[in-house]
């Protein structure tokens, strides 16, 4: 049973259950995005899927696409070492097939190759 109908040059870079209103996505080239939930149609099975961001040369492909709440903070990583850690408050909300915004200057040759949420311990009280 098919979950969703791939074109040739298509692959699936991430799935999750959503507990969240929005999910946040980044490209290769360090533009990114975050989306409520509701900005997406519901597909049946084996569907083609809907949009998500409009990939460009500009933009670079697709690394991973992860839900999250407003007071998680995102950690990316890329290929030539460069780390960085943000507050979600920093990536404004916009629309399902907008290209984002740059979350992170690269240098000259190098990419994203990783972003993972944390959560945002300071002013919450909370342990995780």
């Amino acid at each position: 049973m098919a979950g969703i109908r791939l074109e040739k040059d298509d692959e699936v870079v991430g799935l999750e259950v959503l507990k969240t209103g929005t999910i946040l996505t980044i490209t290769r080239k360090g533009f990114g995005k975050r989306t409520t939930v509701d900005d997406y149609r519901k597909t049946a099975r084996a569907g083609k899927g809907v949009i998500n961001l409009k990939v460009s040369e500009k933009t670079g492909d697709v690394v991973t696409t992860v839900s999250v709440n407003p007071e998680e903070s995102i950690i990316i990583t890329t290929a030539k070492g460069m780390v960085i850690r943000t507050s979600l408050k920093n990536i404004r909300i916009m629309g399902r097939a907008a290209q984002g915004v740059r979350i992170v200057k690269l240098a000259p040759g190098d990419n994203v190759t990783d972003l993972v949420k944390v959560p945002d311990a300071v002013g919450n009280g909370e342990e995780n």
